[in-house]
């Protein structure tokens, strides 16, 4: 399992590293304002995406476990156009699709869907090296796509972005179903004495409990870059974006981790099992984030302003570092969460999530006003330490681990070393 996770986490570097240099290029191809309206887009998409994790999200995974492919399959593809068309048309009556871009952002939820689900089914099949080269194709194919349409077609604007992303996403949606199609083309009989409504019924409710969790976790990350929309504009939206994207990069590391973590612990209903895998992986999760978090916080600001950025970006350092101890808090939550999740108690991840928004919602309408970007950045760190203090206290009241065990030991690094 540390070998996967560790394969995982590095296949999620490299397109970190390219997203990086994206982050850099955009900032001087597009500017603060070019920037804050894409943020915009992708965070509105994003939260459509969770939304339709309902069934193309975590459920896959779970159901994958205890029911054939195709029994998944279906309603997930299904589902992609169905819950983008309700999000869609919710967060267009609440004011939180951008302008201009309603159309964009129904068209790229359903694409990341289908291409999240694709994923998933194989990631339930352990089709490990694949699901870790899909990330890495799209990440890779973004990259290259844009360094083309900017800088060889100068197709320098908003739209010049959403085209290479909209092609790398479907190029990597090709691709899955080329590795899927041999598993789709099995026939496995219908489990006995269960229709297929009655597996769609049940995958409804637990996909509801965990689209609750995630859209809960989605708005506490996002809904800063709205309430500063409407307080400062695009620019701030930028300026938030940039600092964001650059403390976020250390997630890939609990990214990588939880998606092993519940893979395996779904898969097993041994209790102290699950415990086990749980504290093995969330010990060497938040180690890492502090790590990586601290050497980020040590960046000088010229370095950003001057040579990664432009000038218009100034106070970017003051957001990384309003928003870095939040970081290392809602990635070691992921893990505890994902236990949830995978061990069928997923009512307390919703619980967590839902304390996390409930608290920035209302940090944000006392810190952002006044405080603006860095505001933003604040609140985001008071909800993530608030949902990680929540998330660990429920952890060690269920499975009854002591708060030793959460600190590593002697046998953690020397488990770790041997890996290496």
């Amino acid at each position: 399992m540390l070998k996967d996770t560790l394969k995982t986490i590095v296949a999620r570097y490299i397109v970190a590293f390219l997203n990086l240099l994206l982050i850099f290029i955009n900032s001087k191809v597009l500017g603060r304002e070019g920037m804050g309206v894409v943020g915009i887009i992708y965070a509105s998409a994003n939260l459509v995406v969770i939304f339709n994790s309902i069934f193309c999200g975590n459920t896959i995974v779970y159901f994958m476990n205890r029911y054939n492919l195709r029994t998944v399959f279906f309603p997930a593809y299904c589902w992609a156009f169905i819950g983008s068309a309700i999000a869609c048309i919710v967060l267009y009556l609440i004011h939180f699709l951008p302008e201009g871009f309603e159309d964009t952002v129904f068209c790229l939820a359903v694409l990341i869907s289908l291409v999240t689900a694709n994923s998933l089914m194989l990631l339930g099949k352990d089709r490990i090296n694949i699901f870790n080269f899909l990330f890495i194709l799209q990440g890779s194919l973004l990259f290259l796509l844009l360094i083309v349409l900017y800088f060889i077609f100068d197709y320098k604007d908003i739209k010049g972005y959403l085209t290479g992303m909209f092609s790398a996403y479907i190029i990597a949606f090709l691709c899955s179903n080329i590795w899927l199609i041999s598993y789709l083309s099995k026939k496995n009989n219908q489990p006995s004495g269960k229709s297929f409504f009655f597996v769609l019924k049940e995958m409804f409710f637990y996909g509801l409990w965990s689209s609750t969790d995630s859209l809960a976790e989605g708005l506490t990350t996002r809904l800063n870059y709205f309430l500063i929309q409407h307080t400062g504009g695009y620019g701030h939206v930028g300026l938030l974006d940039s600092g964001t994207k650059i403390s976020e990069s250390v997630w890939h590391i609990s990214n990588s981790v939880s998606y092993m973590e519940y893979n395996n612990v779904s898969k097993t209903t041994d209790r102290q099992e699950q415990k086990r895998i749980t504290l093995q992986l969330f010990k060497l999760t938040y180690c890492a984030l502090f790590i990586v978090m601290v050497i980020i916080c040590c960046i000088p600001e010229r370095v950003f302003t001057d040579y990664l950025l432009t000038p218009e970006f100034v106070g970017i350092r003051h957001v990384i570092f309003g928003l870095s101890p939040g970081i290392v808090a809602f990635g070691s939550n992921r893990i505890i969460s994902h236990y949830f999740i995978g061990s069928g108690r997923i009512k307390y991840s919703v619980y967590c999530s839902v304390t996390g928004f409930v608290i920035l919602l209302v940090a944000g309408i006392v810190l952002i006003p006044p405080y603006g970007v860095l505001g933003a950045a604040i609140t985001s760190s008071i909800a993530y330490s608030s949902m990680l203090l929540f998330s660990t206290l429920t952890f060690m009241k269920q499975t009854g681990a002591s708060f030793i065990e959460l600190i590593p030991s002697k046998a953690d690094w020397s488990r770790l070393k041997n890996l290496f």
